[in-house]
């Protein structure tokens, strides 16, 4: 399969519940069937191996971050899409890694609190309020929305894959990835295994 796609960090950044880790379990289809090598770099995956032993203070989530913004650095400087899922609160942080990966695409998945305390099927936002987690981001703990972001996802107004859609039509005008034609009168992509077809 030809590869159409160029290395560059997607990173993600929003509530816990608002739906980055699902929208990347969209977009890596969509990624692969370009012929692009990806690695997924999760929230809960890296403090488990990676950052394992910190804890969720201020200084120990911007460690975590910065930790997960050097592997995205070497992965991208490489020819990977990098992508990376952790919430990442802090916008002074992700504007570091911003500043260290050269080819940096910020997407915002914005959700409501609201919503993401009816999508919480860990419990964590009801143990937050109820005070049994401390310093819990959107709780006890702010969120800061980056500013300028590349992308920004409304999982409360559009499905997984239209927000995976939309990424994919992001890093075309960008130039990380060599656009394809939409397939249908709608000018949606194609599913995933269409795609295949058309990057071989």
């Amino acid at each position: 399969m030809t590869n159409t796609s160029r290395g560059c960090t997607i990173w993600f950044t929003g509530l816990s519940g608002a739906g980055k880790s699902t929208i990347t379990e969209h977009l890596v289809p969509l990624l692969k069937a370009r012929g692009s090598k990806i690695e997924v770099l999760d929230g809960d995956v890296v403090r488990t191996n990676l950052s394992k032993g910190l804890g969720f203070s201020k200084e120990d989530r911007d460690t975590n971050i910065r930790r997960i913004g050097f592997v995205c650095h070497l992965l991208s400087r490489n020819g990977v899409v990098a992508i990376a899922a952790a919430i990442s609160p802090y916008k002074a942080i992700r504007n570091e890694n911003r500043a260290l990966i050269k080819d940096f695409v910020e997407v915002y998945v914005k959700v409501s609190l609201e919503t993401c305390i009816k999508r919480d099927v860990k419990g964590l936002y009801k143990k937050a309020l109820a005070g049994e987690i401390k310093e819990f981001t959107g709780v006890s703990d702010p969120y800061e929305p980056p500013e300028n972001p590349e992308v920004i996802c409304e999982t409360e107004k559009e499905t997984p894959i239209e927000s995976a859609q939309k990424i994919v039509r992001k890093l075309e005008e960008l130039g990380y990835l060599i656009p394809l034609a939409p397939v249908g009168s709608d000018g949606k992509y194609a599913a995933p295994e269409q795609l295949t077809a058309l990057a071989a």
